[in-house]
């Protein structure tokens, strides 16, 4: 079980989150920096938290590295410094499925707490570092130190909330929104992680996004091939994996309109 707190610190759990993540990255006020910028702030200071209370092992990443595999025991969780992992589920007849992608400031291995067991594989596709922390000195540490056990939360909640969008999109959108929506989500994860948006490089092969959305390579391609004739994307010269995206809002926009039923002609 998660450490608990006592009820009459509850309410001032999360106060006490920012006033820690505050003395880390000092007074900032919101109008002076970009909304990239602040999130950048935020997992600096959630880093250095946890570096504080924990001093947790740090681990460089290649693309292929393996961070754990479905079955491992549970023991760690992981927090992604930089760099991109996917999350590969396994089924018993030995299909591959990619169900999830995780940027700088995600937590890795939840899903290893309630069985003991790891049930995914994590894979780094980017060159990176990833902190390992125990989970049982992170229960510790969260029992003497509330902001700890918030920055955990915060981080289930994100997941929770991410999962449930990814599914959304998936059930309910057209192939060329789901597309759209998918580079909008990772532009988004990005400025999360305090990073740029006006230009990502899909480290994913269209076959693995297309595993990912429920989509054949070829429906793929056909998409990012609209979005670039639509303008809302354009491929920068050196290769078709940097994606250039001049306003993610143009994102959302195209995604509405892939929703917004034709009008009839009378």
């Amino acid at each position: 079980m998660l450490a608990t707190v006592n009820p009459m610190h509850s309410e001032t759990t999360l106060p006490r989150l920012a006033r820690a993540l505050a003395a880390v990255c000092g007074p900032v006020r919101e109008t002076d920096i970009s909304a990239s910028q602040q999130a950048g702030y935020r997992i600096s200071g959630a880093l250095k938290l946890l570096s504080d209370a924990l001093a947790p092992a740090r681990r460089m990443l290649h693309a292929g590295d393996v961070i754990y595999q479905a079955g491992e025991q549970f023991g760690n969780l992981y927090i992604l410094n930089s760099g991109l992992v996917k999350i590969v589920n396994l089924s018993v007849d030995g299909r591959q499925q990619v169900v999830g992608l995780n940027f700088r400031g995600d937590w890795l291995g939840f899903d290893g707490i309630a069985h003991g067991r790891y049930s995914c594989d994590a894979v780094a596709i980017d060159t990176g570092e990833v902190w390992v922390i125990r989970y049982d000195a992170l229960l510790v540490a969260c029992a003497v130190q509330p902001a700890l056990l918030a920055l955990l939360h915060e981080a289930m909640s994100r997941e929770i909330g991410r999962d449930r969008d990814a599914l959304m999109s998936v059930c309910t959108l057209p192939a060329d929104a789901r597309v759209a929506d998918f580079l909008r989500s990772w532009a988004q994860s990005q400025a999360d992680g305090g990073m740029r948006t006006d230009e990502i490089t899909l480290r994913m092969t269209r076959a693995e996004i297309g595993n990912y959305l429920g989509m054949t390579l070829e429906t793929v391609s056909r998409s990012l091939s609209k979005l670039a004739r639509d303008k809302v994307i354009a491929f920068a010269e050196k290769g078709r994996r940097n994606v250039r995206i001049p306003d993610v809002e143009a994102l959302s926009a195209f995604v509405q309109r892939c929703l917004t039923p034709v009008p009839m002609l009378q």
